[in-house]
Formats: C-alpha cells, sequence, structure tokens
C-alpha cells in the first residue's frame, strides 16, 4: 500500500507478559566484565557500536513487537544517515547529524522476548554479554519491561523501555539505567474519566476483566479509582491469565453481575478476543439499570482495532500516539515509515523510535557511552518535535510526561487505516502526578550502575 493510501485529519486540543514473574537475578561473567571496557559496560572500541532490541516476535503481542522492530530498523537507518532522517530533522535537540553516534556506525541485534519475562531476560543477557549490545530497548509487556530493565540495572547498560504501560515500570520498580517514553496507566485514567462522565455520566457500575500480571493490575487500580471519584460504582474485578484466547468463561457472569459497564483492562490479542467475545454475547445491545450497556478499553492501538474489526465501533480508550497528529514531527515519521513499509505506524513504532533518538541524544549530549553519563543527560530532560509535543524526561523517576490521547473506534472509517479516531488531546498538566503518589510509591531509582 503506497503513503498516498492514508492521510491525517486535523485534531484539536480541547485542553478539557508472561505474567508478572521475575526471573532470578542474573550473575554476569566473561569479557562483560573485562578491563579492555574502559570502566563500563560494552564501552565501544572500534567504529561501531551495537544496540540490542528486544522485543515479542512471538506470544499475545506479537503484532506490536514487529511494528517496534520496524521502527528500530528505521531509527538505526536515520542515525547512520540512511533514508530522509524522520524525526532527526523536527527534534528540538539539534546534536544528531545522521554519522552514526559520536561518528560511530549503529548495527543492531535482536531477541524474541515472547511475551514472557524469563525469556525476555536470557534474550537481553545474550545480546550483552555475547552481542556486546551497550543500550537494550523494547518491550510490549510490562513484566517484560520490569524484567529486563532490573537486568540491565545489574548488568550496567542502559535500558530504553519500549512499549511498557504498566505504574510500576517508573514507580516501585523503577531503575537508574532505566527511562520510559511511553505513558502510564495512571495517565491513561486521569484522561479518559472526564471524558467517560461526558459520555455515560456519573451512576454507572463497572466490571473489570483484568489482565493478571502487573500491567492489567495497575491498569486496574488506575481506572478504578478514576471512575470512582467520578461517583461510579465497582461491581467486580477478576483476573484473568496472559495466555488466555477465550474469554467466553468470563463474559457471562457480567450479564447477571448488575454492570452496565465492561472495563477490559487486556492489551493486544487479549483485548481482540475478549471484545469480540464481548460482543458475541450481545452485551453491546443489552441495557442495564436503564443505560446502554458500554464497553471501555483503556488502553489501545490501531493494530489492536485492526485484529478487532467491527467490534472496535465506538470503543473509548487512550492512547500514548497516532499517526494522524498534525505536529511536524509526526508527519517526517509517517511519511519515513508509509514510504519504507507502506502503511502507518503505531504506538508501539513511535516510542521505539523516539527513544532510539532520544539514547542517540543523550550519548551525542554527554559525549561519552557511559551509562551514568547517558543517565546525567537524559534526566530531566525537556525536549519536542518528536510527536508528543513538550515533553519532560522526569528526573525523579524517568518518566515522560506530555500529553496523552482519549480515542475511539471510528463509526465509519474512511480507509483501513482510519479505525480510531481522537476524541481529545489531554494536556500534561491533568495527567501529572507527584513522585511518592501511592501508585507510584515503594521504589528506589538507586544509583546508576556503569557496570565494568
Amino acid at each position: 500500500m503506497s503513503k498516498s493510501n492514508f492521510t491525517r485529519r486535523g485534531v484539536m486540543k480541547t485542553g478539557a507478559v508472561a505474567g508478572a514473574g521475575l526471573a532470578l537475578p542474573t550473575v554476569f561473567t566473561g569479557s562483560v566484565w573485562s578491563d579492555g571496557h574502559s570502566g563500563f559496560t560494552n564501552a565501544p572500541t572500534g567504529d561501531t557500536v551495537t544496540l540490542g532490541f528486544n522485543v515479542p516476535q512471538s506470544g499475545p503481542y506479537a503484532d506490536e513487537g514487529a511494528d517496534e522492530l520496524r521502527a528500530f530498523e528505521l531509527a538505526v537507518e536515520h542515525l547512520n544517515g540512511e533514508g530522509d532522517g524522520g524525526m532527526i530533522s523536527t527534534f528540538s535537540s539539534k546534536e544528531l547529524d545522521g554519522t552514526g553516534i559520536m561518528g560511530k556506525k549503529v548495527e543492531f541485534v535482536t531477541g524474541d522476548t515472547q511475551t514472557k519475562s524469563d525469556a525476555a531476560r536470557a534474550s537481553a543477557k545474550s545480546m550483552i554479554e555475547k552481542d556486546g549490545a551497550i543500550m537494550i530497548s523494547g518491550g510490549s509487556s510490562s513484566g517484560v519491561a520490569v524484567a529486563v530493565q532490573g537486568l540491565c540495572q545489574e548488568a550496567g547498560v542502559i535500558f530504553m523501555a519500549g512499549l511498557t504501560h504498566s505504574n510500576d515500570t517508573t514507580g516501585k520498580d523503577k531503575k537508574a539505567n532505566g527511562f520510559r517514553h511511553f505513558f502510564n496507566a495512571y495517565m491513561s485514567a486521569a484522561a479518559l474519566a472526564p471524558v467517560l462522565e461526558k459520555l455515560y455520566g456519573k451512576e454507572r457500575t463497572a466490571y473489570h476483566l483484568t489482565a493478571d500480571y502487573t500491567w492489567g493490575w495497575t491498569q486496574q487500580e488506575s481506572i478504578q479509582a478514576a471512575t470512582e471519584a467520578l461517583g461510579w460504582q465497582t461491581a467486580n474485578n477478576v483476573l484473568t491469565p496472559l495466555a488466555s484466547t477465550d474469554f467466553s468463561s468470563y463474559i457471562a457472569p457480567v450479564l447477571n453481575s448488575g454492570a452496565d459497564v465492561l472495563v477490559l483492562n487486556h492489551y493486544g490479542g487479549n483485548m481482540v478476543n475478549s471484545l469480540t467475545n464481548a460482543v458475541q454475547f450481545g452485551l453491546r445491545e443489552k441495557q442495564v439499570n436503564g443505560n446502554n450497556f458500554e464497553i471501555v478499553v483503556p488502553l489501545y492501538s490501531e493494530l489492536m482495532a485492526k485484529g478487532a474489526g467491527e467490534n472496535i465501533k465506538g470503543i473509548v480508550g487512550s492512547q500514548n500516539w497516532d499517526w494522524k497528529l498534525e505536529d511536524d514531527g509526526t508527519k517526517a515519521f509517517v511519511k519515513s515509515f508509509g514510504e519504507k513499509y507502506g502503511f502507518p505506524p503505531s504506538q508501539a513504532a513511535q516510542t521505539c523510535y523516539a527513544q532510539t533518538l532520544l539514547y542517540a541524544d543523550a550519548v551525542t549530549r554527554a559525549g561519552s557511552f557511559n551509562p551514568c553519563a547517558v543517565g546525567e543527560a537524559l534526566a530531566g530532560f525537556e525536549f519536542d518535535g518528536l510527536g508528543n509535543g513538550p515533553t519532560l524526561y522526569r528526573a525523579d523517576d524517568h518518566q515522560c510526561f506530555k500529553d496523552v490521547l482519549v480515542v475511539r473506534g471510528a463509526e465509519d472509517p474512511e480507509s483501513e487505516f482510519h479505525l480510531v479516531e481522537i476524541v481529545e488531546v489531554t494536556p500534561t498538566a491533568q495527567v501529572t502526578y507527584e513522585p511518592e503518589h501511592p501508585m507510584f510509591a515503594g521504589g528506589d531509582l538507586g544509583a546508576c550502575n556503569p557496570g565494568a
């Protein structure tokens, strides 16, 4: 499909993992700690530098992983001076010049997390120890992200998280060597609540189905707190295994629960399947408590909308970014990605592309690949031009703060790519919280670990 087959529409700012279990700590041995590494892990000594991209190439989040890999490949091309440069030209920092990173050509290796924490740690360990990766990025499951972030802290490399939405990633499990560009569950709930009140009112009863791992837990906690603050009641919260493919047995009890809203705290293939089952049970045609029954998906993407097909129409949720935004950075990225792959990028692609550029820029500004120097350059960094508007990488927790999108499945898609419409661009101030907010408390950023 050529780039001419998808276009953007203007948007107004209204303002209004297989489980969470983590593997045991990994002991790093061999050359990764050798004296030749100049005081930090995998310090590049030749004319190249290696980055490690660790994504789900199998499992329920594989579609997101495939798009992450596309974005990583494109970012490397642009860093090395190939292609049109994409968002390098719109990025507010002007340090990147297409000569790699500090004059070293960028190379990369990939791993398959399998949407499993143990597998993700193993593949990240291999990329660090065997391939000499100096930075790891990727994700799509917060259980995976938390596990790999911990491993990178132990190994002494920077972890630039990909798609991870659990509050815990930059909350109780935050690490000095880890940085997250993607938004989180609290931010989704803070953006969604006013829109849900406007659309569905204050007198609602919600039934939650929740993926049983760190992301699902914190997403459910966040959306329940935000909706109960409106006056909603919560009928039940039922945990579902990440490996589930048929949610029929979980949907059936909703019918007799007295709930008039079903909240699907599911992502990827899980959400596609649970939403499909809910529609098959006729929930969207029912009336309960004098209200039309509604379904809410707090976090979803264009990729999931494509998988859900007709069932996504009218479903409200949130996104980190959307390819139809009209800023210069988004336009540049969509053009580059569309010309290379024939379709617009997902939010997973955008956050991974941005993280790669942010890492390269931080190295260049720091004048060093040392992870502690890179961390200092990223912490507190304010930037623009990467598709999300003005953004802060907060020093307290290494979480990015930026606008959040409230979206809805398009009722009448104008093309196969226009499956999601933007309802509102929620300003940063509305989704900002204190570092020790109860949903994020209990963690310790700690000190940067340079490794060797």
